[in-house]
């Protein structure tokens, strides 16, 4: 297995690449590689983790700078899943935000790993889209 390296900048993206292994990997919600890119730029933190060059694990933060936060997007290849690389994305993540409440949203078969993560349940979590997904 290749070795993991992680970073912390846009530099080197190929974003058309990334959204086709997003998509092929089932984690495609539809945005562009010019919208995924856009999400990215727009983000107070980003994470990548790179093996051989490529994508293989992705996260980002937002946040207002003084109390919260909210962790989205975060993915790891499936062949990659199980070897603590999004452990380690989140780890490099949150150590910006000393005195922060992260808030995230997540699917049933994930919550456990964001529980061995420090995270725990809040309750009546809600959302409303605005207009149509993503302007279509």
């Amino acid at each position: 297995m290749p070795s993991i390296t992680y970073k912390r900048d846009l530099s080197g993206i190929d974003w058309q690449a990334l959204t086709a292994d997003l998509h092929a990997d089932d984690f495609d919600n539809g945005r562009t590689p010019e919208e995924l890119r856009t999400s990215f730029e727009n983000s107070f933190a980003v994470c990548f983790a790179i093996a051989d060059g490529k994508v293989i694990g992705k996260a980002r933060l937002l946040s207002d700078c003084v109390c919260n936060a909210y962790l989205v997007d975060v993915w790891t290849q499936s062949e990659y899943r199980h070897r603590g690389i999004a452990s380690e994305m989140l780890c490099l993540l949150l150590e910006e935000l000393p005195g922060q409440h992260v808030y995230l949203q997540t699917d049933d078969d994930t919550v456990a790993f964001y529980e061995r993560n420090g995270f725990h349940a809040h309750p009546n979590g809600m959302a409303k889209v605005i207009g149509s997904w993503l302007n279509r």
